[in-house]
């Protein structure tokens, strides 16, 4: 057996409940007890989830962190009071709270130890891959686990494939981490790495700053993966001493939480950099993994994605070309607005002003980035030349705030989301490029940045692995849970079927729709035929990328209300399985089955009623149909006692009380 990638042995640290022998793979369902669990100002929302299920306490206080961040420009009464009653709380269950204005919540968890080398953090919120820039595996949750988390110090984890990108040479003069991430997604456009955990290797990690890795990491979520991670080397550890040896300098004033009584950071501190340097989690040189790509980093260049996607890219000198006029420059968000990427900005606008008719808006990723910032200088230099300030926070890469886009304007943010509408109105349009493109930029008056560059296209490849043959050994059934069953496959074909196809958006906001209403509708939008051709007990086969788009839960749900046992799919939105998963009901991949379908069926229906009575083997982890056998991936434990307990909710209220 091959060993194990960096992203199974963190969590095979931080699973719960595993079987004596078991080496945990890709594809395995976890009970998993992460080190920590952030919630930012959906808080607010997880508290009442928390209440519902009858939780009174917090299994811990030390793994919660609260860090309020989104919208706090908003000075209203409505959302101060929504801050209070989140502080409140915090302060009733002894959870370390931090304030608005304080900073972004993932900037924070690395500027106060929590996100830790070879530990497993979490946060609600899909940036929180931002942790892997450090060595540690981070990747979100919603907010129904971050109430688990609360309540239980659990909540439920499938362990994605693995994707190994090798980064090779260095870097030239000029191009920065945020180059190469812009890079990745516009050259490896094809969702190459959709839903896997992405692992950075090769002799081009170590010439790459921390800043740099977290910058990469953060926007691995808008290449579609789940996690994004680096290896813990030098400079990892480095990183880690200096900021240890600032705090010691900085003192203690406005950390929340457990300190020893000795004057030490309960996280960042001399002992616990020791004990790491000793003790570095690598992947194993024989671990599998299901892609591998390369790219050759001195073939990077300054590159801007979109407009209003990252999966389109040009280089800075075919955009100076086009001469694209902005109104609008941002340098804000937890993927580029930290010390290095503030003086990077600063070095470009200094001694110029910002061009006529442009707004270029700076906000520090945290409180303590803009006193370093204004330390150095390079703060006032950025408001000097015409920068608008905002405080440390998100604001206007999530559409909230001042300097929002307006209709038809265009403009160029360092942030890590172009999607239409996300900063403002949709007729406007967005780019990202790094610092020094949105400083230049801004003072240019058109998308641009200073130097000669090639267009030259960027070096890399990409190629997949055969899965081993070997098949595991048998799991484990726990009681209640059938070995089997068996249904007819109903085959609905398309690809990128998006939640509003399953479930009507005019429905989804009923708060009083009842499960039969639910059951009535289901996939109505997509074939208005599918409701008469299926029966209770069938199982639903859809295409890849199933359950893409939003986040309702009732595109699981109402599913599961019209009796279907559950539903395969060559792949999900991993949003839609997590939601099927949280309410009991299963969702399976299976590509080769959804290959053979579709070549036997083709795609001139959109639901057929195939006559194919399959069954699904969960001892084994097989489907048998139409005389093929195919692998799936071990519906373990942790998934099977979700299903039994119809859902998490239930299950934390069966568990409350728990460790």
């Amino acid at each position: 057996m091959p060993g194990q990638n960096l992203v199974e042995k963190i969590a095979q640290r931080f699973a719960v409940g595993l079987e004596p022998d078991h080496i945990v793979r890709a594809g395995d369902y976890l009970s998993i007890k992460p080190a920590y669990v952030m919630t930012h100002d959906n808080t607010g929302a997880v508290i009442p989830k928390f209440k519902s299920i009858g939780a009174t306490k917090v299994a811990n206080p030390r793994q919660p962190v609260f860090a309020l961040d989104h919208d706090i420009q908003d000075t209203g009464e409505k959302n101060l009071e929504k801050y209070r009653k989140i502080e409140h709380f915090a302060k009733e269950h002894g959870i370390d709270f931090y304030p608005a204005g304080r900073g972004i919540g993932h900037q924070i968890m690395c500027e106060e130890g929590y996100v830790w080398p070879g530990t497993m953090v979490v946060a609600s919120d899909s940036h929180s891959n931002m942790y892997g820039g450090l060595g540690c595996l981070g990747t979100p949750v919603v907010r129904t686990d971050a109430a688990a988390i609360w309540a239980t110090g659990r909540t439920w984890w499938q362990v994605p494939p693995a994707a190994r990108v090798e980064l090779r040479g260095r870097l030239v003069p000029g191009v920065t981490g945020k180059d190469v991430i812009v890079t990745l997604c516009g050259l490896f456009n094809k969702d190459e790495v959709l839903n896997h955990a992405v692992e950075f290797v090769g002799d081009g990690v170590a010439g790459l700053n921390l800043e740099q890795r977290l910058t990469i990491a953060n926007m691995t979520t808008e290449w579609g993966a789940l996690v994004g991670i680096f290896p813990i080397d030098n400079v990892t550890v480095s990183w880690l001493q200096l900021r240890a040896d600032f705090i010691g300098k900085r003192g203690l004033a406005g950390v929340p939480s457990d300190i020893d009584g000795k004057g030490t950071h309960p996280r960042l501190n001399q002992v616990r950099i020791d004990e790491l340097r000793k003790n570095v989690t690598l992947a194993d040189p024989d671990a599998y993994y299901a892609k591998e790509l390369t790219l050759d980093l001195g073939s990077v260049q300054p590159y801007v994605s979109g407009p209003n996607t990252v999966k389109t890219m040009s280089s800075i000198s075919e955009m100076r070309k086009k001469q694209v006029k902005i109104q609008k420059a941002y340098l804000v968000s937890c993927v580029n607005s930290r010390v290095e990427d503030l003086a990077e900005a600063a070095a470009i606008v200094h001694g110029k002003r910002v061009a006529e008719g442009v707004e270029f808006y700076v906000a520090a990723a945290s409180s303590e980035v803009q006193a370093e910032s204004e330390r150095r200088g390079d703060w006032q230099t950025l408001m000097d030349a015409g920068a608008i300030a905002l405080p440390p926070g998100c604001g206007p890469c999530i559409g909230l705030g001042k300097g929002l886009l307006k209709d038809n304007e265009v403009g160029i943010s360092a942030t890590n989301r172009n999607f239409k509408g996300r900063m403002g109105s949709p007729s406007a349009q967005a780019y990202l490029g790094s610092p020094a493109v949105v400083a230049a930029s801004a003072v240019a008056g058109v998308i641009d940045l200073p130097g000669e560059f090639t267009s030259n296209k960027p070096v890399g490849e990409v190629h997949a692995r055969q899965k081993d043959s070997a098949v595991s050994g048998a799991v484990t059934i726990i009681e209640g849970f059938p070995e089997m069953i068996e249904g007819e496959l109903i085959f609905c074909h398309q690809d990128n079927l998006n939640t509003d196809g399953i479930f009507p958006g005019k429905y989804t906001y009923q708060d009083d729709f009842t499960p039969a209403q639910q059951a009535v509708v289901v996939m109505e939008n997509y074939d208005p035929e599918f409701g008469q051709i299926v029966k209770e007990g069938d199982i639903l086969v859809g295409g890849f990328n199933f359950g893409t788009g939003s986040s309702r839960e009732q595109a699981a749900t109402a599913l599961k209300y019209r009796g279907i046992r559950l539903v395969l799919a060559g792949s999900f939105s991993e949003t839609y399985k997590r939601n099927a998963i949280n309410n009991g009901f299963l969702a399976i991949d299976a590509p080769e089955l959804v290959r053979d379908l579709k070549a036997k069926f083709g795609t001139e229906k959109l639901s057929v009623k195939t006559g194919i009575k399959a069954k699904v083997d969960f001892r084994l982890s097989k489907i048998e149909a139409a005389g093929d056998t195919y692998s799936i991936d071990p519906v373990g434990a942790a998934a099977q006692e979700l299903v039994l307990t119809e859902g998490l909710e239930n299950w934390v209220k069966r568990n409350l009380g728990g460790s």
